[in-house]
């Protein structure tokens, strides 16, 4: 026999191994978001991060409705301006743009204080349902576990695995869903 041959043998042996012990994985599934949504702390952090959000989107709006009346003004009077008069004026609306767009990038952008808030508020929620899940994982025997929510798409999915229910449960949340 040549290497080539006892290498293809080998491999053809473990693929047969693996395939015989992945057939005996247990895998479930949860959805993350409805075991959130059945939490009452959920709520107090969804009002929390809205009012914070409503706050800065007051301010967004208060900056934006002054920066129009800046160019409505300017229109009005351009012709009066003289053109040092014009630079600074446009000078300013520019600025107060450049803030407004800091201003949001700052609070609503990817590394922004919305998101921040929000990681640091749910994180401790997250925390409860990954140990629940760990604890219905381990004492059930299910290899793989994955969470639906965030786009996590499965294109078909066997309900009797789905443990969203038991993890709920274990966090004693009533599971009484519409």
């Amino acid at each position: 026999m040549t290497k080539q041959s006892l290498y293809i043998i080998f491999f053809i042996s473990v693929l047969c191994a693996e395939i015989g012990h992945a057939q005996n994985q247990r895998i479930g599934f949860i959805d993350s978001d409805i075991i959130m949504q059945n939490m009452p702390e959920y709520s107090g952090i969804e009002q929390r991060l809205a009012l914070l959000s409503e706050n800065w989107r007051q301010e967004i709006r208060e900056s934006e409705n002054e920066i129009s009346d800046l160019e409505r003004d300017f229109e009005a009077r351009e012709i009066l301006f003289t053109d040092e008069i014009r630079e600074q004026r446009m000078a300013e609306i520019n600025r107060k743009k450049a803030e407004v767009e800091r201003f949001i990038e700052e609070k609503f952008g990817p590394r922004g204080e919305y998101f921040s808030r929000q990681k640091e508020l749910l994180q401790p929620i997250q925390r409860l349902i990954f140990d629940a899940l760990t604890r219905i994982a381990s004492r059930d025997g299910f290899d793989f576990v994955f969470d639906r929510a965030d786009g996590t798409r499965f294109l078909y999915a066997r309900q009797e695995w789905n443990l969203t229910d038991e993890v709920m449960l274990e966090l004693g949340i009533d599971n009484a869903r519409n």
